[in-house]
């Protein structure tokens, strides 16, 4: 028979593994608990025997077997408390409480210690045995004397005890299963509304989100998590499909003038006409921008996939920089832009060199790009305040409105000023997957301002953390 869910639970099981372990501690501290409050009564009994044993022995010593008998007789009489048989030579009792010793198999010169059960009847006419010690000795005559005593009253205070124990153990346990169900519940519950969401999710429902109660507690920290996973897995899958429909567009008339020119390439050709090496290198042209194109979101996705930059070194990022300028002076020069470069020296950063590298070039390209013949370009390298380091382009060209600046780093977003210029879209996406994947940022700011009627220009920082 299969149990309800409810037992079947983690929770109900750690609860009951607890109490089974607690009942096992439980019943090993009752029982020595038990043994040992059992053992001092035996041992406080067997005390107060051996010292009434010890005065009788004087009084036998000081005055003979009569006046020990006389005093048997008196004591027993009285209220001592204690058990008393005196037999003669041949073990018949003489006198005191008991008739019969109960130490069996007596031998001469022994010291005996017997525990047996008293018979009473209790006003009601019932039988009642009552546990007894008593302690049983030669005198030097011959004679034998037991003296005893009744230790049922305490033996039951320890019962009495020990059924106490016994019941606040079994209130415990069933105290704490109580505890365990509730626990149970309040876990299931919680572990369903997960459980809810991610079924959700594998529905198809990507907008399913997990319950965040704000208590600080595991369960938060988990829905947090989830959420958060599912709010990158949601941004991913719907950058997927931007993706994909923009590859399908800006693609579509690459792939189409390529088709076109090879075909008319191939009619020429069968005509006997045209240039068909020229034909077939600017087809390979049109390749190399469509493998381009493509090569960027490979870099893109394995940068956004990546916990940490793949093969991260450490290396100078003014030195990397002056190397990317280089690059780029004569372009500036041939445009007839101002370039200027300042970069401080002597800085460490750990990442990536070659993907810092491309992320500079294609900050540095989209500023030499967009900015008109006149303006002005600036290359920084500096250690801000907080110990970053930051790596910005500053141009004078017309700038990204405020509005457009977080959509203008998705991948395959272009602006309208920009359709007619080379390109897919990717560079700033590249940047911005460069600074995700080293736990940096790209900031995009407004420029100097204006040159010649054109601007406000743009600032865009890579920013990295400091090593350490």
């Amino acid at each position: 028979m299969r149990l309800p869910r409810l037992f079947r639970t983690t929770p109900f099981r750690l609860t009951l593994l607890f109490l089974v372990v607690f009942a096992a501690a439980a019943s090993a501290f009752l029982a020595y608990i038990y043994l040992a409050t059992a053992g001092e009564v035996n041992r406080h009994a067997d005390a107060a025997i051996t010292r009434e044993m010890q005065s009788l022995e004087a009084i036998y010593r000081r005055g003979g077997f009569a006046v020990l008998n006389q005093t048997i007789i008196d004591r027993t009489s009285g209220d001592h408390g204690f058990l008393y048989l005196l037999m003669n030579k041949d073990g018949q009792p003489v006198s005191g409480s008991l008739a019969v010793s109960p130490v069996e198999g007596r031998q001469a010169g022994d010291r005996q210690w017997a525990s047996f059960r008293l018979n009473e009847t209790d006003p009601d006419g019932t039988m009642i045995r009552r546990p007894a010690r008593g302690l049983q000795e030669r005198l030097a005559g011959g004679e034998l004397l037991f003296v005893g005593s009744d230790v049922g009253e305490a033996e039951g205070y320890v019962v009495k005890i020990a059924r106490a124990l016994w019941g606040a153990a079994a209130l415990v346990i069933l105290l704490g299963l109580a505890g365990g169900v509730v626990v149970s519940r309040d876990v299931s519950r919680n572990i369903n509304s997960l459980t809810g969401v991610i079924g959700a999710v594998r529905g198809g429902d990507l907008r399913a989100r997990a319950e965040v109660r704000h208590t600080g507690d595991e369960y938060d920290e988990l829905a947090s998590g989830l959420n958060d996973m599912l709010d990158r897995l949601e941004r991913s899958i719907g950058g997927l499909r931007h993706a994909g429909d923009a590859i399908a567009h800006d693609l579509r008339s690459p792939l189409t003038r390529l088709r076109a020119r090879l075909e008319a390439a191939a009619i020429e050709a069968d005509n006997g006409k045209g240039d068909p090496v020229g034909a077939l290198h600017t087809a390979l042209e049109d390749a190399d921008n469509v493998l381009k194109t493509f090569n960027a979101v490979l870099s893109i996705a394995r940068l956004e996939a990546a916990v940490e930059p793949p093969n991260p070194v450490v290396f100078d990022p003014g030195e990397l920089a002056a190397g990317v300028a280089e690059l780029y002076e004569p372009l500036c020069e041939d445009k007839g832009l101002e370039f200027r470069a300042e970069l401080t020296p002597a800085l460490q950063l750990r990442g990536n060199r070659e993907f810092i590298a491309q992320a500079l070039a294609n900050i540095l390209d989209n500023a030499v790009k967009y900015t008109p013949e006149g303006g002005a370009v600036m290359l920084r390298v500096r250690r801000r305040s907080s110990g970053d380091v930051e790596m910005s382009v500053t141009d004078t060209g017309p700038g990204v409105p405020e509005t457009e600046r977080a959509r203008v780093i998705q991948r395959f977003v272009r602006l309208e000023n920009s359709r007619n210029e080379p390109g897919a879209g990717l560079g700033l996406s590249l940047v911005g997957a460069v600074a995700q994947a080293h736990k940096g940022q790209l900031e995009l700011d407004e420029g100097p301002g204006s040159v010649d009627g054109s601007g406000p220009g743009l600032r865009v920082a890579l920013v990295l953390p400091k090593m350490g």
